[in-house]
């Protein structure tokens, strides 16, 4: 029989848990901030392998998607996400307040949760309801929060993640093992670095670092799971597949849709070649779209863009250096700040960048970057 497809990683899980312990190699006790591409597996990973192991350490962990609602206050979704996990713990006391139809039951007296309302009630901080469910359970908890850097664009989200420092300190104050350890994953490396580049952000100090992205043993496995539906003169390779994971960016969502489009067309002369080359149109057709957007903006535009691609976290969009370049590449000698504040705007509405609650700005899209650098011209302006 053929059963689902699913690969596991306990090693890697094992060691990002054993950093967050601070028993690792790497110490994360701090946080751990993963940084990934969307649509490598982030996510997979974090509730099949991650959140798994930290059940086998005896830990509690809390998982919470910001990515899921973008328009809630991320302090909302984290507390729902907590409250939550307090009223499965307390299982007979929400139990007994649902069967009796009761909105509200309390905690220990001290945590009202009420089923109606969403976020904590008044005057009831992240840090208070930490330390009730640690109460509760006597384990330590880990606290994931996927594509954190949406925290990162209004000030209600920063104060989450300021919120969230404070609990960590608060709980692991006088323990020689962590009470509260926290993981964070964006799919913007750049994004995610505004939570630890300055001392005026919430995680100063701490170390963005890539997430691992799948790698040949995954496409091996796929491969011999995928070869068991089709017959012996038409099977996939080991090698047709990993190069084609390769140009579809080791996403595994699009390895899946390649190789079952090939396999549902029957057309299988030799599906080596034809899954590479339908993964060599999928890049260059998401290329095409990047050509397309870029071609259309103006010219002041496109030079904020070379300049920033250029730049990178180094960029200051305002400074002499950076108005002096966009004067030469986009030939405007007379160039205004205000001109550049406008055009910076439109990018921003046309989604090519992104900036935080507090003024701090990169690519909307790692993606983008990429193909400039492969397809774009040399840039020789001065930095």
């Amino acid at each position: 029989m053929h059963t689902q497809f699913t690969y596991k990683r306990p090693e890697l899980a094992r060691s990002l848990c054993d950093s967050l312990a601070g028993i690792g190699i790497a110490n994360s006790r701090s946080g751990l901030f993963l940084a990934g591409p969307r649509r490598v597996g982030k996510s997979t990973f974090l509730n099949e392998d991650l959140v798994p192991e930290a059940h086998a350490r005896k830990w509690i962990a809390v998982y919470v998607d910001l990515w899921s609602d973008k328009n809630t206050n991320p302090a909302t979704l984290i507390a729902e996400a907590i409250k939550t996990k307090i009223g499965a713990f307390d299982s007979i006391i929400t139990r007994l307040a649902k069967a009796a139809k009761l909105d509200k039951v309390a905690v220990m007296g001290t945590l009202i949760l009420d089923f109606k309302q969403s976020g904590l009630p008044h005057n009831t901080t992240l840090t208070d309801a930490l330390r009730i469910l640690h109460h509760i359970t006597k384990q330590p908890i880990v606290l994931i929060v996927d594509e954190a850097q949406c925290a990162l664009t209004t000030e209600a989200g920063l104060n989450a993640m300021f919120a969230l420092k404070s609990a960590r300190d608060q709980l692991n104050s006088g323990h020689s093992m962590p009470t509260l350890m926290l993981v964070f994953t964006g799919s913007n490396q750049d994004k995610l670095a505004h939570l630890v580049l300055k001392k005026d952000q919430p995680f100063f100090g701490s170390d963005v670092i890539q997430f691992p992205l799948l790698d040949k043993g995954f496409t091996d496995a796929f491969t011999t799971w995928a070869n068991q539906s089709l017959s012996q003169n038409n099977q996939f390779t080991q090698e047709g597949m990993w190069a084609a994971f390769k140009l579809a960016g080791h996403r595994p969502e699009i390895l899946r849709q390649l190789a079952g489009k090939i396999a549902i067309s029957g057309n299988a002369a030799n599906f080596a070649d034809l899954l590479s080359q339908n993964a060599e149109t999928w890049h260059e057709r998401i290329w095409e779209e990047f050509e397309s957007d870029f071609n259309a903006l103006t010219s002041l535009q496109q030079a904020i863009l070379e300049v920033m691609v250029l730049k990178s976290r180094d960029w200051s969009p305002y400074s002499e250096s950076s108005m002096a370049s966009y004067r030469l590449l986009s030939k405007q000698p007379t160039l205004t700040v205000a001109s550049v504040q406008t055009a910076i705007q439109s990018l921003r509405e046309r989604g090519f960048i992104w900036q935080s609650g507090r003024g701090a700005y990169a690519l909307e899209d790692d993606s983008f970057a990429e193909w400039f650098r492969h397809t774009r011209r040399p840039i020789s302006i001065s930095v």
